[in-house]
């Protein structure tokens, strides 16, 4: 009878219990049914299930907004423009004035018809111009530390970009100030989700690594082992591709408060479902266009610098370029971030209309 009496004592309990946990696990399906979870399975998807439909503004008419918006508010960007230059240069530094007069001295010695005449200098400038963009000599030299500081200080650009955007499109006043005290509390958030797309970028170091190694080798020079390295090759950019068009949108979902690392990233998943090769292909126009940039702003200021240089000799330890570059740099960092965002905001209140 005592046993008997014990089992009808626990028995309310067992209930209770399943009952609770069948709730819970129904929860979680809930939620793992809602997210949009395409190709997960080795059954064909059909154009239907993930064609998503998205009316944004054109590639051109986003950029030229995210450049005005920019220019409507300068009292506010151009401070912080300064003061983010200053910044870097205290702990990162200039690029060095002796890699700069390395690449000129390089041309020098080229052919004299390239360096004669005005479009000589032009092209001369150009040059200087792609070297030291492709060489790497804007972060050559740099320690290890000096690295992390590098990265720490996009991080923050990146935040309080995204923070002083969010209240001016809200129709709020906000000053600098209150970018840089209230701005970086997603920090550790921001970090977790840029650790992710370092993870995600493997692949693309995998592929520097083989071409360095294929190139040196002579790897490339049959016919048949080129083809199978471009294919190895198109396979590791698509697939870090595919993983990064989320993780950059997470890294701005992130900075909205109280929002978790892993949440942001499901979310940003669910968001670019279907429509990762439109955002890829702004990526691109968004390159293109800070290329262009880059060249009409910076070309006339080597051809200048080069021609005055040339004609005072007391000019030649003048750390110009390096300046503009860095300013050019952090301008672009900026106005990426603005790119970035403009199109966040409008694919939500997209998803918010439909």
């Amino acid at each position: 009878m005592a046993k008997q009496n014990s089992s009808r004592e626990k028995s309310p309990f067992k209930s209770a219990f399943k009952e609770s946990f069948e709730k819970y696990r129904e929860k979680i399906w809930k939620k793992k049914r809602a997210r949009i979870r395409l190709h997960r399975s080795f059954k064909r998807s059909y154009r239907e299930d993930y064609a998503r439909k998205l009316e944004v503004p054109g590639l051109l008419h986003h950029a030229v907004d995210s450049a005005l918006l920019l220019v409507k508010n300068w009292k506010l960007f151009v401070p912080f423009v300064i003061f983010a230059v200053g910044f870097n240069c205290l702990l990162v530094g200039l690029m060095s004035e002796e890699s700069y007069v390395n690449f000129q001295e390089a041309l020098e010695n080229s052919p004299s018809s390239l360096a004669s005449g005005e479009l000589g200098n032009l092209a001369k400038s150009g040059l200087i111009l792609v070297s030291t963009i492709t060489s790497g000599g804007l972060t050559s030299g740099l320690s290890e530390v000096q690295i992390i500081f590098a990265i720490i200080i996009i991080l923050l650009l990146w935040l309080i970009t995204i923070y002083l955007l969010r209240h001016l499109l809200a129709g709020k006043k906000v000053k600098l100030r209150d970018g840089f005290y209230n701005a970086l509390t997603p920090l550790l958030s921001t970090f977790v989700v840029f650790i992710v797309g370092v993870l995600q970028s493997i692949p693309i170091f995998i592929f520097v690594i083989a071409y360095s190694a294929a190139v040196q080798t002579d790897f490339l020079s049959t016919p048949f082992y080129a083809l199978v390295f471009f294919i190895f090759a198109s396979l590791l950019l698509i697939l870090s591709a595919y993983l990064l068009s989320s993780t950059i949108i997470a890294l701005i979902a992130v900075s909205a408060p109280g929002l978790y690392p892993m949440t942001a990233l499901k979310t940003a998943s669910d968001l670019m479902a279907g429509r990762r090769i439109r955002f890829l292909i702004r990526i691109v126009y968004l390159l293109l266009f800070i290329g262009v940039v880059w060249a009409i702003i910076m070309l006339p200021i080597i051809t200048i610098d080069l021609f005055l240089k040339s004609r005072f000799a007391w000019l030649e330890g003048w750390p110009v370029i390096p300046v503009f570059l860095q300013i050019m740099t952090i301008l672009s960092i900026i106005y990426s971030t603005t790119y970035l965002y403009l199109y966040y905001r409008r694919v939500l209140a997209y998803e918010d209309d439909k």
